[in-house]
């Protein structure tokens, strides 16, 4: 039988080891590249809530459409293909695998809740102590001294959530919906695709999104709009638990998300090129796009935001080196905070919190901007290490008593 002849694309060097793929990890093993960029994204959600610090200039969200938050949703939902799908695929009591999601979706509802009230004890003694009355005004504040009762009943109801208090509240949520959306895509995961996208652009068209009280308007981080991104991560995850790739490499896609991340830079840095870019989407509102197609609006995952995360999903996703990267010594902190996720994304934005009633409180200077960067990220690592050192430790304990 006669040899086949390489395609064009496997007589490319690169994209040999693209058509490759990352190595398949053995049954159990836990994927660095998701623990690495889960790490980093909690790094750039701190410190872009701390606005106003020199850091800023460097996360991504400078460098395209999307920002951490869309990472965030995207590999929580891969964690949770992960962590829950088993269970469905296994003969448990289906009860028990709708337990696990639904607990995680609790404790998410309770850690929201204090973090809410650590943010109105710190902004409350910032005012008092120190006389920064301007911060009652900021983070939708504001209403709990306008309408102090019925923001009160929103709180515990979700429906009135403060500034920088918003992304559990969309997490949890998700959560709630996951068991049957893991059923879905077991069985139809493209199907579950094509679903989550219709109903992506009928929030958009439509403005659909959950209600506030006391306030008009809806969520700043739409369910509707931002299952997608949730969806997309909890398939590709379901797809890595059964040794599969949901979304598989093929050059000519991979070379399309590149190209569209490239543009998506010299969009933002480079002014001509930002103009035309510009250009094409008020063409587009004139045609009478719904408006999510052709603006940058966050609350319902607007198209360009949408592409250009997945663009770099699908990349980062693709490059069979970034295993080694992710796996390496030098990364090690980032896969130590990944490792207690909450625990860290809820130390980060309480600090975050009382750094903004700093940066509020003392004038700009770029010593006081690393101060806040190195003591803030020093003591949700030093937390990560410390809870990471004592599992590791009842770990062991209970390996002895085992034996």
């Amino acid at each position: 039988m006669l040899d086949r002849a390489p395609s064009f694309w496997e007589r490319v060097p690169f994209m040999r080891a693209l058509l490759a793929g990352p190595a398949p990890l053995p049954p159990g093993t836990r994927d660095a590249r998701l623990d690495m960029f889960r790490g980093l994204a909690l790094v750039m959600i701190f410190i872009n809530h701390v606005p106003g610090t020199v850091f800023e200039a460097f996360t991504n969200r400078n460098f395209g459409f999307s920002d951490a938050a869309e990472a965030f949703v995207f590999m929580s939902g891969a964690a949770a293909g992960l962590a829950y799908s088993g269970a469905f695929l296994k003969n448990v009591p289906l009860w028990l695998a709708i337990a696990r999601p639904w607990a995680r979706a609790r404790q998410l509802y309770f850690v929201h809740l204090t973090l809410t009230f650590i943010f109105l004890g710190t902004f409350a003694a910032a005012a008092h102590f120190f006389g920064l009355f301007e911060l009652l005004e900021t983070n939708n504040l504001r209403a709990l001294a306008r309408e102090p009762l019925s923001t009160l009943v929103g709180i515990p109801l979700l429906t009135h959530q403060f500034g920088y208090l918003n992304i559990l509240p969309l997490y949890l949520t998700l959560l709630l919906a996951t068991p049957l959306l893991i059923v879905l895509g077991l069985k139809k995961p493209y199907w579950l695709v094509a679903g989550s996208v219709v109903l992506w652009f009928i929030a958009g068209a439509f403005r659909l999104n959950f209600p506030n009280f006391p306030n008009s308007g809806g969520w700043f981080f739409n369910p509707l709009s931002w299952q997608l991104v949730f969806v997309l991560g909890l398939v590709a995850g379901m797809g890595m638990k059964l040794g599969q790739r949901a979304f598989p490499t093929h050059p000519v896609a991979f070379l399309a998300a590149l190209g569209f991340l490239v543009l998506s830079v010299l969009w933002m840095k480079v002014q001509p090129v930002g103009a035309m870019g510009n250009g094409v989407l008020r063409w587009l509102w004139q045609a009478g796009a719904p408006f999510h197609i052709h603006s940058f609006d966050k609350t319902f995952l607007s198209l360009p935001r949408l592409l250009h995360a997945l663009c770099l999903f699908y990349v980062l996703a693709s490059i069979p080196s970034m295993q080694a990267i992710a796996a390496s010594r030098w990364v090690s902190p980032l896969r130590a905070l990944r490792r207690q996720g909450l625990p860290v994304f809820a130390t980060g934005t309480a600090l975050s919190l009382l750094f903004q009633a700093v940066k509020a409180g003392v004038p700009e200077n770029v010593l006081i901007d690393a101060a806040i960067l190195v003591v803030g990220l020093g003591i949700q690592l030093a937390l990560a290490y410390a809870l990471n050192h004592t599992a590791a430790m009842k770990a062991n304990l209970t390996r002895a008593k085992a034996a």
